[in-house]
C-alpha cells in the first residue's frame, strides 16, 4: 500500500510545481516620498495609514565639497532653529510598525556636489553621525536612528557617488543594516547614479519612470515603460527594483499612468521579476489628494 501511495503522489506534485515555476508574481510594496510640502500631513500619519513600506524624507539637499550640509522639509520645520526634532518620535514610531525610513539625499533643486573619494568620505561620516548609527552634538531629527539613506541625484557632479555608496555600506552591521535607496531616470545608465548601482550595494532602487518620454507611459502605450522596466531588472545589479510614479497628474510634467492601467495592464507583466519590489509614488503629498495609493495597494 504505502508503495502505490507513493507513486501516485508524484504526479500530483508535478503540476504544483510546474503552476509555482510558470506562474509566479512577486508581491511587493509602496515607498513614498516625505518631506516636501507642509500640507502633507506629519511622518506619523503617512505611516498609520498602513499603505507604505518604506518612507523617503526629503531631502537634504546641501552637501559636498566643503559645504555645511543642510536639510530642507519645505514647510514641515526648520532644521536651523532645531524644529525638525520633534519628527524623531514619528521616525521611531513608522519603524515599530516594520517601515523603512531612509533620509533622501539631493532632489532637483539645491547645492551638492562630490568633489574627490575624500569628499564622499567626509559626507558619509557626516550622515552616520548626524542621522544613522553614530554620534553628533547636532541631530536634525533627534535620537532616532534613520534605516538608510536614498540617493535622489539630479544635478552637480556626476563622479564618486560608488564611494560615497561604499564607505556607507561599511558601517552595515548584522544587528542594524544600513539601506541603500537610489532614484534614478529611466534611461540606461543613469548620467550620475550608473557608476554607484553598478556596485551592486544598492537594496532598493525606485526607477523614475516619468519625466522621461523614452522610457515611459503615454497614451496608452505601455512598450517603452516595460522594455525599460526589462533592462533595468535584468542588467542592475540591486536587491530590489520599484516602479517610480507620480501619485497625480500634478506630481509630474509627464508619465502620470491611471490606476487601472497601472492595476490591469502593468503591474502583472513586471511583478514576474524576482527583482520587482512595488511601486515609488513621487509624493505623499499628492497621494493624500489623489488617493492614489489606495486605489493600487490591492494590486502590488
Amino acid at each position: 500500500m504505502a508503495k502505490s501511495k507513493n507513486s501516485n503522489a508524484l504526479p500530483l506534485l508535478l503540476p504544483i510545481l510546474f503552476f509555482t515555476l510558470v506562474g509566479t508574481s512577486h508581491a511587493g510594496g509602496i515607498a513614498i516620498y516625505w518631506g516636501q510640502n507642509g500640507n502633507e500631513g506629519t511622518l506619523s500619519e503617512a505611516c498609520a495609514t498602513g499603505k507604505y513600506t518604506h518612507v523617503n524624507i526629503a531631502f537634504l539637499n546641501k552637501f559636498g565639497n566643503g559645504q555645511t550640509p543642510e536639510m530642507n522639509l519645505a514647510g514641515h520645520c526648520n532644521p536651523a532653529t532645531n524644529s525638525c526634532t520633534k519628527f524623531s518620535a514619528d521616525i521611531k514610531d513608522c519603524q515599530s510598525k516594520g517601515i523603512k525610513v531612509l533620509l533622501s539625499i539631493g532632489g532637483g533643486i539645491g547645492s551638492y556636489t562630490l568633489a574627490s573619494v575624500e569628499d564622499a568620505r567626509n559626507v558619509s561620516t557626516f550622515l552616520w553621525d548626524t542621522f544613522l548609527g553614530g554620534k553628533s552634538s547636532t541631530r536634525p531629527l533627534g535620537d532616532a536612528v534613520l534605516d538608510g539613506i536614498d540617493f535622489d541625484i539630479e544635478q552637480g557632479s556626476t563622479e564618486n557617488y560608488e564611494h560615497l555608496a561604499r564607505f556607507l555600506k561599511a558601517y552595515s552591521r548584522v544587528e542594524k543594516r544600513v539601506y541603500l535607496g537610489a532614484a534614478p531616470q529611466c534611461p540606461i545608465p543613469d548620467r550620475f547614479l550608473g557608476t554607484a548601482l553598478n556596485t551592486g550595494l544598492f537594496d532598493f532602487v525606485w526607477v523614475q519612470f516619468y519625466n522621461n518620454p523614452p522610457c515611459q507611459y503615454a497614451n496608452g502605450n505601455i512598450t517603452n515603460l516595460v522594455n525599460s522596466w526589462n533592462r533595468w531588472t535584468s542588467t542592475v545589479p540591486a536587491g530590489k527594483i520599484f516602479l517610480g510614479l507620480p501619485a497625480a497628474p500634478a506630481a509630474a510634467g509627464s508619465g502620470f499612468i491611471p490606476a487601472d492601467v497601472l492595476t490591469s495592464q502593468i503591474l502583472p507583466v513586471i511583478k514576474k521579476s524576482p527583482k520587482y519590489g512595488g511601486v515609488m509614488l513621487w509624493s505623499r503629498f499628492f497621494d493624500v489628494q489623489d488617493g492614489y495609493s489606495t486605489s493600487i495597494i490591492g494590486s502590488v
